[in-house]
């Protein structure tokens, strides 16, 4: 049985799918792509799911994204940088409108799209460039590397790097299914849903409710896993669209095909929720917190997830400091209960393992200072936590703190 394998692409791998990314004039700087599209251009009843973000503030296209999706269908993504169409007077109703424009050009029904911002808050968002830019958007659409590759530029903000993945596996007894996707997000990521936005297309043929179980599922141990800062925006979402393509057997229920589609969803969706992390603002460098042997897998991920979210951890991280008492505090206050005299704490990056902590502490450990920052100057770091009291494990991902994510946002405006 041939493995989950990465490919080149991303959106357009799927069969079905075009996608374009044009500037439209929203962004003042006029090299900077602001407006994205993706189109299922065969037609067909198109699956489609999606999660959302958990924050009471939350922007219009969630609200209208959740009505166009209530029926598990959508044809298009249409997404635009650089506003955020969240806290105004007129957001619903310009969302509502870019709905419907987007949905009168591609002549599909308005229900069919899937409406998406990011960008400043409490902004107003322009329509007239949208308005005027959606018919030279829509000529641009393309299946190719470079189309899709144009969207996941379109949608970016504080991004340092595009973050576009695609993979293929086999399904139903020797078909070739593919995944792609689109993502952005580098600031305000704390999601408890998903990513800021990410796109994802797929010609698996399968039900809407079983496309939403996977998803769901997926975005727990993926998305959910990720801290840049601490902060859940107010635009999150993660979407999929299935074209039914591939050819396999519908899938109905959770059965084989299932469990292949969604351990694919997870294997791409792992390697942006890496990506976004390792890009957060002012990041130097990728953390990934693994706990081992914890009493359960909600314990596990609530430990992993308070490592990776502490202040004091990031800022070790970045000074390269093999300070592991700032671990076991964050453990500490986690609200999991455990024993501390049984935890173990190790380093590890491509210049070697080195154990810093023993017994919670009360195990004398001579750590070697040298080493441990050789290690910790790496660019990709584990953090690795045995708990010794359980068999469940779980991994979250985060960056270190510096001075440029302070900078970063304190000239975000301007």
């Amino acid at each position: 049985m041939r493995k989950i394998k990465f490919i080149e692409g991303g959106v357009t791998a799927p069969q079905g799918f075009l996608a374009a990314g044009i500037h439209c004039g929203l962004r003042k700087n006029k090299i900077k792509k602001d407006l994205a599209l993706i189109f299922s251009k065969d037609g067909g009843e198109c699956a489609a799911a999606a999660v959302y973000t958990t924050n009471k503030v939350f922007g219009a296209p969630i609200t209208v994204t959740k009505e166009s999706l209530e029926n598990g269908k959508a044809k298009a993504v249409i997404c635009n940088s650089g506003i955020a169409n969240t806290c105004t007077p007129d957001g619903l109703e310009k969302a509502y409108r870019m709905r419907e424009i987007v949905a009168d050009i591609l002549g599909i029904d308005k229900s069919d799209v899937i409406v998406a911002s990011t960008g400043v808050i409490g902004a107003s968002l322009p329509l007239e460039p949208i308005e005027n830019g959606l018919p030279m958007l829509k000529d641009a659409l393309g299946d190719t590397k470079e189309a899709g590759e144009a969207a996941a530029f379109a949608i970016m903000t504080t991004d340092t790097r595009k973050k576009e993945y695609a993979v293929e596996f086999e399904i139903d007894g020797g078909k070739t299914a593919k995944i792609g996707l689109i993502a952005k997000g580098s600031g305000m990521i704390e999601p408890n849903m998903a990513t800021m936005l990410c796109f994802v297309t797929t010609d698996i043929d399968i039900t809407p409710e079983m496309l939403q179980s996977a998803l769901t599922d997926v975005v727990q141990d993926t998305f959910n896993m990720v801290s840049v800062d601490g902060d859940t925006s107010t635009n999150d979402m993660v979407s999929v669209m299935a074209s039914g393509l591939c050819g396999n057997r519908k899938i109905t229920d959770k059965d084989e095909n299932y469990i292949k589609f969604r351990d694919a969803l997870y294997k791409i969706s792992e390697k942006v929720s890496k990506a976004i992390a390792f890009d957060g603002e002012g990041a130097t460098k990728l953390l990934e917190c693994r706990i081992l042997n914890a009493n359960s897998k909600h314990d596990a991920k609530k430990l992993a997830k308070s490592v990776i979210k502490s202040s004091l951890v990031k800022t070790l991280m970045f000074g390269a400091d093999a300070n592991w008492g700032r671990i076991l505090c964050a453990l500490g206050y986690s609200g999991v209960d455990f024993d501390p005299e049984k935890v173990d704490v190790k380093f590890k990056s491509s210049a070697g393992e080195i154990t810093v902590c023993k017994d919670g502490g009360y195990t004398g450990v001579e750590v070697d200072e040298v080493k441990a920052k050789e290690i910790l100057s790496r660019d990709i770091i584990e953090i690795i936590i045995d708990m010794r009291t359980g068999k469940d494990c779980a991994a979250a991902w985060g960056c270190d703190l510096s001075y440029e994510y302070v900078r970063i946002n304190g000239d975000y405006r301007s």
